[in-house]
């Protein structure tokens, strides 16, 4: 084979090798035999070319960072949610600004279809809840849902609940994408009809302060499980220089680790839902404190502190 044409075959991975970060040592692995496997057929064939320095270079890089991943396995824990989750946020920031944009467009439809369809709402929530609900207004009490079971009890289904929907988000990725897709439509509907029915009893600011105390961190969970899903569908979908099933096994092992990634919020989510919720004639300022912490927490841990890390790297890279 031509170097040229050697070159232009491998180019986009050697590219890809060398600016994405991880710390994933079985990943690491894969790299260094990769390049070394390509750095042995360039010794044979280009010994003396600039191919050959470039991927003799790469590969000791590689080396160095496997070394350096062995010494720090003991703090594998500390390093995948310092490092490894928001470098991964970072480098599939499309498919979670794409999630975003289903979400948005599925809850506008949503709040849209409520306000020119009076059954709607009944359609999505269900004629049960919204009576039920319709009977604790009248009461004095919209919100009386969240006190109809206790603490633990309410706390441990939400969460199994929660963490079962946002997997199933994830894995229905494998059908091309669609899977997320579809998921992401349903909950923005259900949500926008949900928020306008509340609104349209005069009863929206007191909803996001009372029910957004847990729904930012929840709904945040599902946007991000829905990226995850766009990840495991992305290397079936796209899987540029590697053959469709390593594409696929690279793209499932980060969507993986980002829906695991996300049970700790969805367990702080089902705590806030348990526990706190329920506490209706809470004061503004605590409720608005909450809310506001959940949010800025989900902006700076899966945007501001990602984009950060990597300017940090790219930093580190041009020293």
């Amino acid at each position: 084979m031509r170097e040229a044409l050697f070159v232009k075959q491998n180019s986009e991975k050697w590219k890809h090798y060398e600016q994405m970060r991880t710390e994933n040592s079985d990943e690491l692995a894969e790299r260094f035999i990769d390049i070394t496997n390509d750095l042995a057929y360039a010794n044979t064939f280009y010994p003396k070319s600039k191919t050959t320095a470039y991927l003799n270079g790469l590969a000791s890089v590689l080396h160095q960072s496997i070394y350096k991943n062995k010494k720090e396995e003991g703090n594998r824990f500390v390093t995948f949610w310092k490092t490894e989750l928001p470098v991964l946020f970072y480098t599939y920031r499309k498919q979670l600004r794409y999630s975003l944009l289903f979400f948005l467009l599925s809850a506008s439809i949503g709040v849209l279809s409520a306000k020119y369809d009076d059954s709607f709402v009944r359609l999505i929530l269900g004629d049960g809840y919204v009576n039920m609900t319709n009977e604790n207004i009248a009461k004095g009490d919209p919100f009386g849902v969240y006190k109809r079971q206790g603490e633990v009890e309410m706390f441990l289904m939400i969460a199994a609940n929660n963490t079962y929907v946002s997997l199933l988000m994830f894995v229905s990725g494998i059908f091309l994408s669609i899977g997320p897709v579809f998921f992401m439509l349903r909950n923005g509907v259900m949500i926008g009809a949900f928020e306008y029915y509340f609104f349209s009893k005069g009863l929206g600011a007191e909803s996001v302060l009372t029910i957004w105390i847990h729904g930012t961190l929840e709904i945040s969970a599902i946007i991000i499980a829905g990226a995850a899903g766009l990840v495991l569908g992305h290397g079936l979908l796209f899987p540029k220089t590697y053959t469709r099933f390593q594409a696929f096994k690279n793209s499932a092992k980060d969507g993986t680790k980002i829906a695991l990634g996300l049970i700790p919020i969805i367990l702080v989510a089902a705590f806030f839902e348990g526990f706190i919720t329920r506490h209706t004639e809470m004061p503004l300022f605590l409720s608005i404190s909450i809310l506001a912490g959940s949010l800025l927490f989900v902006i700076w841990y899966v945007i501001l502190y990602p984009l950060k890390l990597h300017k940090r790297y790219q930093t580190i890279e041009n020293v």
